[in-house]
Parts: structure tokens; C-alpha cells; sequence
């Protein structure tokens, strides 16, 4: 009985240990989360576009503190398809929220072309996302005390189109991605940058590696060795991949890790299918590459 009741307070002692070393950002430490659907970035908007400018808000269920860091997850899908309701930014918001964060999962405006074979649509359909993207940043700055965050510790993130977006926001202006696209309409000659304490860039690209000279956000890149969609390195497309942000973080001094997982095509899929989003395995390599994209956002956000 005396042996039964020690390995008994051994057993909780350890419990307890084990959850004192869990660290909010980093660790799993909430286990309940709650989500808010179809809420709107843009309430009082009056262009038609309600449906692309909702989000989902996902937070620890038991954490009232305030001044808590934001992410905006923003989903791929070739500017084409795709939505927030994805298994990917389900699964990255949901395992976030349970980190400390909150989540905002948006919509943004989709083509009604294919871009994935135009580049000049690929350009035009980045351009008005990096628009979504930024007006979402911009609302939840005026609103941080409405969802308890630090307007200083916005985090832009996503996979695939969703991590171009995220990257193209972060370090190019509005003038910038419009000449490329050669666009021009009353948000084209705005030439400040966005202020965002990070970028999450999962297998996605940017359009002009010099753009990083602009802007030194921390960033985050994780791909697949063999991604054929968005190829990690620029070689014979017209993107610049994860290794390419990667070298020229580097080489800028700009605060950067890299993943890469060795053998797995785009989505971290051994062969990539669009439509077949993937197995448990590549949701298990998910929660990895989210695991070390949170180790690294900890180190910012606590620098």
C-alpha cells in the first residue's frame, strides 16, 4: 500500500512537472480551443466581396489574458480553389490556438481564371490576395482589443498560394507587386510596408527576391525536397522558392530557418495530388513542420 501511494505521487508529480515545462508559442497548453466561424474582416465593406473577406477565429477556450500574438493563416490552392475550411489550416489553427495563439483563418478573393497557367493571372490574382491579406492585418490592428492581441505580434502564414501571399505582404509594397502585375487602381501607388512580426512560408514562393531588402521580417520556410509546383529553387520557373528566401535571408541577415523534408513533393505529399489532400502520414509531417515553425516564432515573438 505504502509503494502503491508513492508510485502514485511519482506518477502525478511528473504530470505536473511536465506540464510546468510546457511554454505558451511553443508547446501544446491549452487542450481545448474554440472557433468562431464566418466572421468579417471587412464589415462595413460595400464592393461585393463579403464572401472572400470572412475569417474563422480559433482560441485557447480557457486563456483570457491579453496582448496575445495573432496568426493569419491563409490557404492554397493555386488562387483558384482552395478555403479556409482546408485540412491543412484546420489542423495549423487548431494545433496553434492550442499553443496560445490565436488563429485567423481567412478567405480571400479567388480568380475566375486559371493562374496556375498564366503568369501574368498568377500576378494579377497575388496582387488582389496580398490586398485581402492586408486589409486583414490592418482590421485586426484597429481591433486587437476586441480579440485580446498584440497588434505588434502579427504573424502572416500559409502553404502553397497561401505562402506567397504571406511573403509577397510582407516584404513587398503595394506599388511593387502591382508594376509586376501591371495593374493600376487606387491601392497601386501605395508605397509603405506592411508591419508584421513574422512569416510562416510553407512551401510557397515570391516573385522578386530583392523584395526582403525591403523588409526585415523573421521567416520561417519548410518544403518538400522534390515539390515540382513550387520549386525550392528558381531554376526554370518564374518563382522564388524556400531555398532561394532561405540563401537570401541569409545573406541580408535577416532571422530565417529552414525545413526541408527529404523525398516529399508539394504539401509534403510523396507524389502530389490536388484533389487528395493527403493521409494521416502527411498530416503527421504537418504537425512537424508546424512544430518547428512554432519553435522559431517563439524565439522571435520572446526576443
Amino acid at each position: 500500500m505504502f509503494k502503491q501511494s508513492i508510485l502514485i505521487v511519482g506518477l502525478l508529480s511528473v504530470s505536473l512537472f511536465t506540464k510546468a515545462q510546457a511554454v505558451k508559442y511553443k508547446d501544446i497548453v491549452f487542450n481545448d480551443i474554440t472557433k468562431t466561424k464566418d466572421l468579417s474582416y471587412s464589415p462595413n465593406d460595400s464592393s461585393g466581396k463579403r464572401n472572400a473577406h470572412l475569417f474563422d477565429l480559433y482560441q485557447p477556450a480557457s486563456d483570457k489574458s491579453a496582448g496575445r500574438a495573432l496568426i493569419i493563416w491563409m490557404h492554397g490552392g493555386g488562387f483558384k480553389f482552395g478555403s479556409r475550411e482546408a485540412k491543412g489550416i484546420q489542423l495549423w489553427s487548431k494545433t496553434f490556438a492550442q499553443r496560445g495563439y490565436v488563429c485567423a483563418a481567412i478567405s480571400y478573393t479567388l480568380s475566375k481564371k486559371f493562374p496556375v497557367f498564366n503568369f501574368d493571372e498568377l500576378k494579377r490574382s497575388c496582387y488582389y490576395a496580398v490586398l485581402d491579406a492586408k486589409l486583414a492585418v490592418t482590421y485586426f490592428k484597429e481591433h486587437f482589443k476586441e480579440y485580446n492581441i498584440d497588434p505588434d505580434k502579427i504573424i502572416l502564414a500559409g502553404n502553397s498560394a497561401g505562402g506567397m501571399i504571406a511573403l509577397d505582404a510582407a516584404y513587398s509594397s503595394n506599388y511593387e507587386l502591382a508594376k509586376l502585375a501591371g495593374i493600376t487602381d487606387a491601392n497601386s501607388d501605395k508605397k509603405e510596408l506592411l508591419k508584421v512580426a513574422g512569416v510562416i512560408n510553407l512551401w510557397g514562393g515570391i516573385f522578386d527576391l530583392n523584395w526582403l531588402k525591403n523588409n526585415r521580417v523573421p521567416v520561417v520556410n519548410i518544403y518538400g525536397s522534390k515539390d515540382g509546383t513550387v520549386s525550392p529553387t528558381h531554376q526554370d520557373t518564374p518563382l522564388y522558392g524556400g531555398d532561394d528566401i532561405h540563401k537570401k535571408a541569409e545573406a541580408l541577415g535577416i532571422p530565417n530557418e529552414l525545413k526541408v523534408f527529404e523525398g516529399y513533393s508539394h504539401e509534403l505529399q510523396r507524389h502530389f495530388n490536388p484533389i487528395f489532400s493527403g493521409g494521416e502520414n502527411t498530416q503527421r509531417r504537418w504537425l512537424e513542420a508546424g512544430q518547428f515553425a512554432a519553435d522559431f516564432m517563439y524565439h522571435q515573438l520572446n526576443k
